[in-house]
């Protein structure tokens, strides 16, 4: 892969594209229900839209749907690009390319288990319990943890890939272009014929 003009596969790009959506719009509404119901770790002065807790729960759902084929995608086809089995030994290569490279799959690794567990305990929430002010549930205190740590993944992912990578990394992952033997009709292929 060149490293001025790196190609994703194509499935990865729509099944990322759409996690990367889910996740950002789970976040800004996670927040948004925080500000609007709790406020106990500090607020910003957002309009208050009660229904922001249905339209929260709603994106949860369908993240909680659609996780599953990014997760199954990225432990499959995208293995390559998550923890491996040298990866302590790489880690001790401290500044080098590799050392670097390592970083990067462990936060892509640490991505997929912040997914995991923000899908996790927002299924053990409650729609009523932040409206009633019942905000001590202890799958509230989790779900809110799960928020930060999503946040702070999604934040290392992007460092990480801008860091390895840099712009045309973060950029081949927006592109539309796709290749005669990377065409979506190729997608079952590819799953059946990983390698």
């Amino acid at each position: 892969m060149s490293r001025t003009k790196p190609y994703q596969p194509s499935l990865l790009r729509f099944l990322h594209g759409i996690n990367a959506l889910l996740v950002i719009a789970a976040l800004i509404s996670g927040f948004w229900v925080y500000d609007t119901f709790d406020q106990r770790f500090g607020k910003i002065p957002l309009p208050r839209i009660n229904a922001i807790i249905d339209y929260h729960g709603t994106i949860g759902l369908t993240f909680f749907l659609f996780s599953p084929l990014f997760l199954i995608y990225s432990l499959w086809l995208g293995r390559k690009k998550l923890i491996q089995n040298n990866t302590i030994a790489n880690l001790t290569q401290v500044g080098k390319p590799i050392w670097w490279a390592t970083l990067q799959r462990c936060t892509n690794t640490l991505m997929i288990v912040a997914i995991v567990f923000a899908a996790g305990t927002g299924k053990l929430m409650d729609e009523t319990w932040l409206p009633q002010g019942q905000l001590f549930h202890v799958a509230y205190s989790f779900h809110l943890i799960a928020w930060a740590t999503m946040l702070i993944c999604l934040a290392l992912h992007l460092l990480m890939s801008a860091k390895v990578g840099g712009v045309p990394l973060l950029l081949s992952i927006l592109s539309f272009r796709v290749r005669p033997d990377d065409h979506p009709k190729l997608w079952i292929k590819q799953l059946r014929d990983r390698n």
